[in-house]
């Protein structure tokens, strides 16, 4: 953080953002930092992702979200190491591959945490992806029972269970948290087919729209859902939609690339997850088609690029998403523009933004300009 924040928070914990949250420790890790760390997200380690945590209560984030990767960013361990250190920020999975554990562990996991660190935690599960290698990819159906399965479990059922999500026999948490159950997010960019599955699954409380769309995508996933929500007749209020935003506010230039240009590659190289942005945002697939055909991907055919390199290895292919892409769906520049940025995603229905890529030390001067905006159209 820097001074003027720093002295800002001395006096105690501000009121917390009820619409703004952030990631941390966003990509790929390393334990230890090496010597030659160009700039503060070139490399980041486990330990940094605590202090992070530690540094957007402090700002006044609602809550930090924590994606997992196999490797060194086991959510229980990091958002336990973070809510141990802090008082009333919330701690999220953003997210958890719904098939790489057993119900009873995913349980387990929200249970502790709530009776470990008060009701602070989210759990956020996503139905995963083939070619990640780590949990498979569920289907709809599958998805949606892992989430109803989990909250049975956190009610006190005993049950068994063999359905689509797989087969599990016999399920109950012998110790229940005598409490309110963690709220449980659905990582999914909200076409059709998943806004269906959102709006018939009480056990779904909110959808976290991932990092790229622009406002105009993110308000045709949300139309999708509130739609099906309709349907289904339950409230289209009754389901919190989050956005992830890459955000490089006053950042350098090189870093601003490797945060958005080259992070974006990330998610439009898998055909998988690429598809969804020309069908909201109305990208051009040929543009995309022409990205996974860089040489640099050449080894990974239908996989994922992101388990191969760090962004910072994809400056290359980067260049050839166009610009206009990046400052559509990501808030970079000076601070004013990445205000106006946020406000457009608000306007397009998003309940609540998290902030992706940077660090929240990094955002705490755009933390407290978009509370200053907030506050001045509540006064309005």
């Amino acid at each position: 953080m820097d001074e003027q924040t720093a002295v800002h928070t001395e006096a105690g914990v501000p009121e917390p953002l009820e619409d703004l949250s952030a990631f941390v420790v966003s990509g790929r890790l390393k334990s230890h930092l090496p010597d030659d760390v160009r700039f503060e997200t070139s490399v980041r380690t486990p330990a940094q992702g605590i202090q992070d945590g530690v540094d957007a209560e402090a700002i006044g984030f609602r809550r930090v979200f924590l994606a997992e990767r196999p490797e060194l960013k086991e959510p229980g361990t990091l958002l336990g190491g973070i809510a141990a250190r802090t008082s009333r920020l919330g701690v999220a999975s953003g997210i958890i591959a719904a098939g790489s554990r057993h119900p009873m562990l995913l349980a387990s996991l929200g249970a502790t945490m709530q009776a470990a660190f008060g009701p602070r935690f989210t759990l956020g599960l996503g139905r995963g992806a083939p070619a990640y290698g780590h949990g498979g990819s569920l289907s709809m159906d599958g998805f949606a029972d892992v989430c109803t399965i989990v909250k049975r479990l956190w009610a006190g059922e005993q049950f068994s269970y063999d359905g689509p999500a797989g087969d599990f026999g016999p399920m109950g948490l012998r110790d229940c948290y005598e409490g309110p159950p963690p709220d449980i997010l659905a990582g999914i960019f909200a076409l059709p087919k998943g806004a269906e599955m959102v709006a018939r699954t009480p056990a779904i409380d909110g959808v976290l729209l991932p990092a790229g769309l622009t406002p105009t995508g993110a308000a045709k996933a949300i139309g999708y859902v509130r739609d099906a929500l309709e349907r289904a007749d339950r409230d289209p209020g009754s389901v919190r939609i989050l956005a992830e935003v890459i955000t490089a506010p006053e950042l350098a230039e090189e870093e601003t690339f490797q945060l958005a240009n080259a992070r974006v590659v990330t998610y439009l190289q898998p055909p998988a997850w690429g598809q969804a942005y020309p069908k909201l945002n109305g990208w051009d697939p040929e543009v995309l088609q022409r990205l996974r055909e860089h040489r640099m991907f050449a080894a990974v055919g239908d996989g994922v690029a992101d388990l191969k390199y760090h962004r910072v290895d994809l400056l290359e292919p980067a260049k050839m998403i166009p610009q206009e892409w990046i400052e559509d769906s990501c808030a970079i520049g000076s601070i004013e523009t990445c205000v106006r940025k946020l406000a457009e995603f608000r306007a397009a229905g998003v309940d609540e933004i998290t902030t992706y890529g940077s660090t929240p030390g990094q955002n705490a001067r755009l933390a407290a300009a978009w509370r200053v905006h907030t506050a001045s159209k509540v006064l309005a």
